[in-house]
């Protein structure tokens, strides 16, 4: 469901709007953007507010928020994009960067730079991650990494004891196996998380290479595929996973991972997303990183979490850019979004923020430090078509969850059908 707003404040003189705009000139008034992003009830409301605070600076720019869940957001994307209809700022990831980069949705901001865009003492890696052929067309809003984040009521209650930052797959299967003993079944170790490509893609890099090449050619193997079915299905047999029907709501949202509503111990998310699961939940929420191969190369790796980009339809560019600088450079406006989209990569804005910090923000900064030297470079940014292999892998995940294949079938099954689609979509 998408939700709207639109909120017209005054308060603030041209004066005022033109000194907020570094080197710009008052924008005229009674300008109106777009913003669109995917979202949960935490995100929605920050950004909401966001929105009100940049309003009552800027008076008269007037924002339209739009937000939607992740598994309908890039649906309506394309549909929006093919319709030449793309709201003027998206939230964009850099799964899809290239993507839409080589389909001309997206406007380079690299003329902005340091006029309405002020981007000076940023970290260089977070943004070099939303530069396509040099120049760049998405401007990082946070940084973050995969997690495994866990009800750690449950795990005391259980006994168990681990390393969140050095554990196996073998560790979180057997804990995952304790964890359902313990408590007769009625809390599940963890998620199913076979439905997860993000997940499948950390297990290949595990064994010494990417998923795709520098080609944009599927690398990852048929039996790199089928070993990650196996491992699941051994723990679904072990009753260790959420039960089927579970497995089956992919792509859920945070309000539906077992670890929040209590029926599993374990859940995966992304690391900026344990603020909105912390929210959700009256038990403490851990940290952790994905299982280690034991022997193997890091499979995890630091990301932008989130970007914010100028579209092709952007019809208001100034107004765009006024609203895309604040969001990274302005206290009040940081200081609304917290960590809650990762971590900012301005070191003037993580300094203010950190006397402010949560118990839940401190746990994420303290996660994030830990792992630094435990993660692996940032791949690149995935072919067009990789969308689509996406959805490929949950609808095979699907079938051996059913157990309508098995996980040799499916894996060399996957394989084939990822390749072929990154084939057609050149």
């Amino acid at each position: 469901m998408t939700v709207t707003r639109r909120t017209v404040l005054g308060g603030m003189g041209l004066a005022a709007l033109a000194a907020a705009m570094p080197g710009g000139a008052a924008l005229a008034q009674n300008r109106t953007i777009r913003h669109y992003w995917w979202g949960n009830p935490e995100r929605d409301k920050r950004t909401f507010a966001v929105i009100e605070a940049f309003q009552k600076k800027h008076p008269g720019i007037t924002v339209s928020g739009e937000t939607i869940g992740w598994g309908d957001y890039w649906t309506k994307m394309a549909t929006q994009t093919a319709g030449r209809n793309m709201a003027d700022l998206v939230q964009m990831d850099h799964r899809f960067l290239f993507e839409y980069v080589g389909r001309g949705a997206l406007q380079p901001l690299d003329d902005h730079i340091g006029k309405t865009l002020m981007l000076d003492g940023f970290d260089q890696g977070p943004l070099d991650g939303g530069k396509v052929d040099g120049k760049l067309y998405a401007l990082n809003i946070g940084s973050n990494s995969q997690m495994v984040v866990f009800n750690a009521r449950v795990f005391k209650d259980a006994r168990v004891e681990f390393d969140p930052y050095s554990w196996t797959h073998e560790d979180f299967a057997r804990i995952a196996a304790e964890i359902t003993k313990a408590s007769g079944g009625r809390v599940k170790g963890t998620d199913d998380f076979s439905t997860y490509i993000e997940y499948l893609e950390a297990w290949v890099r595990q064994r010494g290479h990417e998923f795709y090449d520098n080609d944009g050619n599927v690398a990852a193997t048929a039996e790199d595929a089928a070993s990650f079915f196996q491992y699941w299905d051994d723990l679904r047999k072990a009753d260790a996973v959420a039960p089927r029907d579970r497995a089956l709501m992919l792509d859920p949202a945070l309000a539906e991972r077992g670890v929040v509503k209590g029926d599993t111990a374990m859940s995966l998310i992304w690391s900026n997303q344990i603020v909105g699961v912390q929210d959700l939940m009256q038990d403490e929420a851990g940290p952790a990183m994905l299982p280690h191969l034991a022997g193997g190369q890091p499979g995890q790796f630091i990301k932008p979490s989130m970007f914010l980009s100028l579209s092709r339809d952007a019809k208001d560019v100034d107004a765009a850019m006024a609203y895309m600088n604040d969001w990274v450079n302005d206290p009040e406006i940081t200081g609304i979004l917290g960590l809650e989209r990762g971590i900012p990569c301005s070191p003037k804005v993580r300094e203010a923020l950190a006397p402010s910090f949560s118990s839940i923000e401190k746990r994420t900064v303290d996660y994030f430090t830990a792992i630094q030297d435990k993660v692996g470079p940032l791949p690149m940014p995935q072919p067009k078509g990789a969308g689509e292999v996406r959805d490929a892998f949950m609808r095979t995940a699907s079938n051996v969850i059913l157990g309508s294949q098995t996980p040799a079938d499916a894996g060399a099954e996957f394989i084939d059908d990822a390749q072929s689609i990154i084939e057609r979509a050149r």
